[in-house]
């Protein structure tokens, strides 16, 4: 890989309207003190080495992005032969330790193609921040409904990572306003399993009506859930991204929230069934309690400050509906006579033979009095 980074950072700046190799040394060297302080860990390279790896890196990270848009029909490097390596590539992009600032990807951007600078126009986003959405949406987790306004709205952007939660962040619903009485203080002890959901009648559907993992809803006493595929590496991904929002955004905690609302949901590998079931799940790993166990481990050491608006509502909305006796009988009567055409009728011709009988006997005893 190290020879694919090299090869990458030769063709981008061969490709760049500066073609100057001192030049982009020259502004990495004058961001690498900076650079440096990114990192918790004490570097022990030397600044021309540092130099050198911060280079490499961002270089190649840049090609990789410019490759995929223009030319991956025709490329025929290693990396877009091999689905597999372009797999590895793509986590790579995603995983806390391997994060490059921001910043030195943009300066290095704008120094190789200055003419695509959109002058400070600030609803217009950049076209590093295009390629680096259309190359990271089809390979995640991240939809792809994020129009340029939103995009020029993300502010600043620490890394990677980061960038990856603001996607899937950017296309939520979350933000919209919500019923009152309901906030991220408002703490809970309690949710049922998906099965004992639907033993006290709630249904299940897929939320067709975002492409976002997090937009819960609730309509009644139906919960809508967004379709997610869970493949080898959702964990590694999910991980990472609760690494950074646990550690830099505990108080906009959204996607801990979904996992501790998965957490509550998701308790054997029966409630996967019912999930996979309503089309909610797409299981990749094949056993259904490996998801189970992967959720369940995902929640492990979260830190729990209350759960967002729209969450706590749709909480206290299935604890009240499941807590009413009689929702639960109906949906017992439901499921033991009702739950096929034949039952159904067999059900209502009983209670109809029921009522007819008791008909019958308050009339033989009425006449037996008079």
């Amino acid at each position: 890989m190290e020879d694919q980074k090299k090869l990458y950072c030769r063709q981008f700046i061969e490709r760049s309207e500066t073609n100057n190799l001192e030049s982009f040394v020259s502004c990495v060297r004058e961001l690498e003190p900076k650079v440096r302080c990114c990192y918790s860990d004490n570097i022990k390279l030397s600044e021309e080495e540092h130099v050198r790896v911060i280079l490499v890196d961002c270089c190649f990270i840049l090609e990789l992005l410019l490759n995929y848009h223009f030319n991956q029909g025709t490329s025929h490097d290693a990396i877009f032969l091999s689905p597999r390596l372009q797999t590895y590539v793509q986590l790579d992009l995603v995983l806390l330790e391997n994060q490059v600032p921001f910043f030195v990807l943009e300066k290095l951007f704008n120094l190789a193609f200055p003419s695509t600078l959109n002058s400070g126009n600030p609803s217009q986003p950049s076209l590093l921040l295009w390629l680096a959405f259309l190359y990271m949406v089809p390979h995640s987790t991240i939809p792809g409904d994020i129009d340029e306004l939103t995009l020029s709205s993300f502010g600043e952007i620490a890394h990677f990572t980061d960038l990856s939660r603001k996607f899937l962040l950017a296309s939520s619903h979350l933000f919209q306003p919500s019923a009152s009485g309901c906030s991220r203080e408002a703490q809970l002890t309690q949710l049922y399993s998906a099965i004992e959901l639907k033993e006290a009648g709630v249904k299940f559907e897929v939320n067709k009506n975002s492409k976002c993992l997090l937009d819960l809803e609730i309509s009644g006493h139906t919960l809508r859930i967004p379709f997610t595929r869970v493949h080898d590496w959702t964990e590694v991904v999910l991980r990472n991204l609760l690494a950074f929002e646990q550690c830099h955004c505990i108080r906009e905690s959204y996607l801990a929230d979904y996992i501790f609302f998965l957490d509550f949901l998701i308790n054997t590998e029966k409630d996967v069934d019912l999930l996979i079931k309503k089309g909610i799940i797409e299981n990749w790993l094949g056993d259904s309690n490996a998801v189970a166990k992967m959720f369940n481990g995902l929640a492990v050491n979260l830190v729990n400050v209350g759960f967002n608006v729209k969450y706590s509502c749709i909480f206290k909305g299935l604890n009240a509906f499941c807590k009413k006796p009689w929702n639960r009988r109906v949906a017992t009567l439901k499921r033991d006579y009702c739950n096929t055409p034949w039952k159904t009728v067999a059900s209502i011709a009983g209670i109809f033979l029921l009522i007819l009988t008791v008909i019958q006997t308050v009339f033989s005893i009425l006449q037996g009095v008079h």
